[in-house]
């Protein structure tokens, strides 16, 4: 199990969506391509969430949005000072913005920052209690900080939120992993697998669990697998 639980992967479900008042409302291309997700080419959407932070025909939320999903493909591209920047300026714009603060939160957690990473996550929940993605980037936190009690605490909650949420699944299965609850940390695995099939990290990890318990055909199967969803060059 890694002991980074990288925020990229959590950025799949943290794009910011934009107010947008019609078909022909301005700058429309551009609020189409500067969504956050990393399905959209990275510099594309800098370029497009550039024109509509610069645009002046735009709402202070709009361009907070704009500022949250630039800010996504800054830290999709490993940029995390820049990324770092914009959250700061979306917070600017619109104080009460608890998915800036979580992303925030993520940013700092890739920059070791794990004390701030903390304490960024904390704000989203204070202002967005219902918000599973907050408890999952404390929670982030925490595991770096091996507070794995903690960790798994947070985890809990997003999975009480959002039952269906298979990053939590995984990262839980990471903190028992981490404690040495072996049997834990497959069923989580598992349950991650079973609600997204192609999460070829939940299959990396599990692969790894059984090897720690000396199942090594379990685990090159896992490998296996998850090595067919990622070329294992590219897969974390």
């Amino acid at each position: 199990m890694s002991k980074k639980l990288r925020a990229v992967v959590v950025l799949i479900a943290l794009a910011a969506a934009f107010s947008v008042p019609g078909p022909t409302a301005p700058l429309d291309q551009e609020k189409r391509t500067c969504t956050g997700d990393p399905d959209v080419d990275w510099n594309a959407q800098i370029k497009s969430c550039t024109a509509l932070i610069a645009s002046r025909e735009e709402s202070a939320r709009n361009r907070a949005v704009a500022y949250v999903n630039r800010a996504n493909a800054y830290q999709g591209e490993d940029d995390l000072d820049r990324a770092i920047a914009d959250y700061d300026e979306a917070i600017r714009l619109d104080p009460k913005y608890a998915l800036a603060y979580n992303n925030r939160s993520a940013a700092y957690n890739d920059k070791g920052d794990h004390d701030r990473a903390v304490a960024d996550a904390a704000k989203a929940i204070e202002l967005d209690p219902k918000l599973p993605l907050a408890f999952v980037s404390r929670g982030n936190a925490y595991f770096a900080k091996d507070d794995y009690d903690l960790a798994i605490a947070d985890f809990n909650e997003a999975i009480r939120l959002d039952p269906r949420y298979a990053l939590a699944y995984n990262n839980r299965g990471g903190a028992y992993h981490a404690k040495g609850d072996l049997d834990r940390a497959i069923a989580d695995y598992s349950e991650a697998i079973r609600l997204d099939p192609k999460q070829a990290r939940a299959y990396k990890n599990r692969g790894n669990a059984y090897r720690a318990k000396g199942d090594l055909d379990r685990a090159k199967a896992d490998y296996e697998a998850a090595n067919r969803l990622k070329p294992p060059e590219t897969t974390p």
